[in-house]
């Protein structure tokens, strides 16, 4: 499995991982220690919410690492005119007969509550290399999909003020 990743998504995945290893690590294992030093293991509150803590840790850390390993770095430009990672997409749904806004980002970075729509998503994969006023086809399975339109888009880069999706 390769993950398509921007140079930024691997810059903030490593300082994420440098503080979680550096930082963090220490602290919750100091916080388990002080914890077992409470008292029966069986019924310390205490030792298993910080056991918990650390754990949740190790596997967030174990994640970073295997999604910077099987990382495959990509651009995040695009045409001046076309859809690319991180513009923002005003879009009409012909059979809503809605307008919604969009911003397309890698899969690290989606949060469909907030407007930001992963690449790889049946709404972001279509949306790619599409210009101002192109009506294009959404398939969201074998047995559905639906048209849409582009009514804008406002051009956005890589910043990094787009947060990392968390578990």
């Amino acid at each position: 499995m390769h993950n398509e990743l921007t140079p930024k998504d691997l810059q903030l995945m490593r300082e994420e991982l440098d503080y979680r290893r550096i930082t963090l690590r220490p602290q919750l294992l100091e916080a388990v220690k002080e914890a077992r030093g409470f008292g029966d293991l069986s019924e310390n509150f205490e030792y298993k919410a910080a056991k918990q803590e650390k754990n949740r840790n190790e596997s967030r850390i174990r994640f970073l690492e295997n999604m910077i390993r099987t990382a495959v770095v990509i651009s995040d430009q695009a045409a001046p005119d076309t859809v690319g990672l991180y513009d923002k997409v005003t879009v009409y749904l012909e059979e809503d007969d809605e307008t919604e806004t969009y911003q397309v980002v890698t899969t690290m970075r989606q949060d469909a509550l907030h407007g930001r729509i992963s690449k790889e998503s049946p709404v972001g994969s279509a949306l790619l290399g599409k210009r101002v006023g192109d009506r294009f086809y959404i398939k969201v399975n074998d047995s559905y999909g639906y048209y849409a339109v582009v009514r804008a888009i406002e051009k956005g880069e890589d910043d990094g003020s787009v947060p990392l999706n968390r578990f």
